[in-house]
Order: C-alpha cells, then sequence, then structure tokens
C-alpha cells in the first residue's frame, strides 16, 4: 500500500514533492488545500458555538472562558504530538515508516504545500471523535470548549502554511518564521511550538541544551 517512503536521511528539500501511496486514491486523499481543513472547522466551530447559545444554559461568562481554555488546550495539544509523536523515536522499521508518512515527509519537503494541512477525511473524522470525547467529561461545556479548541487548530494550521508559503514579514510575527526554520533546517529537536512558543519555553526546548550550556 505504500510506496516506497523510506529515505536513507531526511534532508529538507525546497522543491518537489513525495509519492506516499502506492494507490492513486489514497495519494490523493493524503492530499488538501489549506482552505478545506480551515473550512471544515470554522464552520465547526461556529455550528458548536451556537448550538451552545441556543440549546443550553451556559452564562457569556462560562462560554467565553470554555472557549479560551479550549485555544490555551490546544496550544498544549499541538506542542506535545509535534514533540511526542511526530517526532517519535523510530526503534523499529514500522515506527520509522509510520513517523516519515505522518511528518518525516513534511521535512524533507516543507514548500510542498498540499501536505501542509490535515487531509478533509481525517478532519472531519477527528473533529467528531473529539465532541463525543469531550461530551462525556465535560456535558454541555464542550459546546463553547471545543470551539475554541478547534479555532486553535484552525489558526495552527494557517500560521504553519504561511510560515511555509510566504517570506517573513518585518514585524513581531517575524520570530514565528525564525522559529519554525530553526526546526526545519537545523535541529528538529527544538522548537515544537508553531502558533505559539509557550509551551517550548515552560519544557525546556526552546533552545539546543547541548549547544547553550
Amino acid at each position: 500500500m505504500l510506496a516506497d517512503v523510506m529515505p536513507p536521511e531526511i534532508k529538507p528539500k525546497n522543491q518537489g514533492s513525495k509519492q506516499l501511496f502506492k494507490s492513486p486514491v489514497l495519494e490523493k486523499l493524503s492530499r488538501t488545500h489549506i482552505s478545506v481543513p480551515l473550512l471544515i472547522f470554522t464552520t465547526f466551530a461556529s455550528a458548536l458555538l451556537y448550538w451552545s447559545i441556543t440549546h443550553t444554559t451556559l452564562s457569556a461568562l462560562q462560554t467565553t472562558l470554555m472557549f479560551l481554555l479550549g485555544i490555551v488546550s490546544f496550544s498544549w495539544v499541538e506542542y506535545t504530538v509535534h514533540r511526542h509523536v511526530f517526532h517519535m523515536t523510530t526503534y523499529s522499521k514500522l515506527r520509522e515508516k509510520a513517523q516519515y508518512v505522518m511528518h518525516g515527509v513534511h521535512h524533507e519537503f516543507p514548500k510542498d504545500k498540499d501536505r501542509l494541512a490535515m487531509p478533509p477525511l481525517l478532519s472531519v473524522t477527528i473533529s467528531t471523535i473529539l465532541l463525543l470525547l469531550f461530551r462525556l467529561v465535560l456535558g454541555d461545556l464542550v459546546f463553547s470548549f471545543l470551539p475554541g479548541f478547534l479555532v486553535g487548530y484552525a489558526a495552527y494550521l494557517s500560521i504553519h502554511y504561511v510560515v511555509h508559503a510566504y517570506p517573513p514579514p518585518k514585524n513581531i510575527f517575524r520570530k514565528l518564521w525564525i522559529n519554525h526554520s530553526m526546526h526545519h533546517y537545523k535541529n528538529g529537536d527544538i522548537i515544537f511550538g508553531v502558533s505559539s512558543p509557550l509551551w517550548d519555553y515552560i519544557y525546556g526546548t526552546m533552545k539546543d541544551k547541548k549547544t547553550s550550556a
């Protein structure tokens, strides 16, 4: 099912792409334009907020606080998944292939715009699973928490896309470009936050400890 995906050593290439699957259908499903998941997440988030306002007894303060908590929670998930899942240790061939398909291909072809966001089928599936799981824990609070979580996800996707697709601006946001370039082109074991360096500072992965000692 998988094409010959494992390169002997991953080195960034600023042009080109990579075929991940032998099946043209699966290969097509592994790609997406950035606008598709953004539309899915923002529409889903808006619908959930509307439901919260019209079908629950949550106050405006509760809704606002849970929405903000959702955004902060996603920023932690973004960091954690990037560090521990996308950059998992590859002590077996199976883990090597899994890591490459999930994230290694992006490090090899960081300018491939079709692989800068999650494919639509996965976006819908994950959003639905999160709704069901969070509902079990949060009850009606999920209808204000999950929109914040999904907006955080959409913000991350947007930032990740523009960092790879456009040159850095001449303002305070330039630091996001610098941070992510450090991760891609200098040391893939540091700076896992894309939308914010907050958790890198908290967990001590903002700088390479070996070189900064």
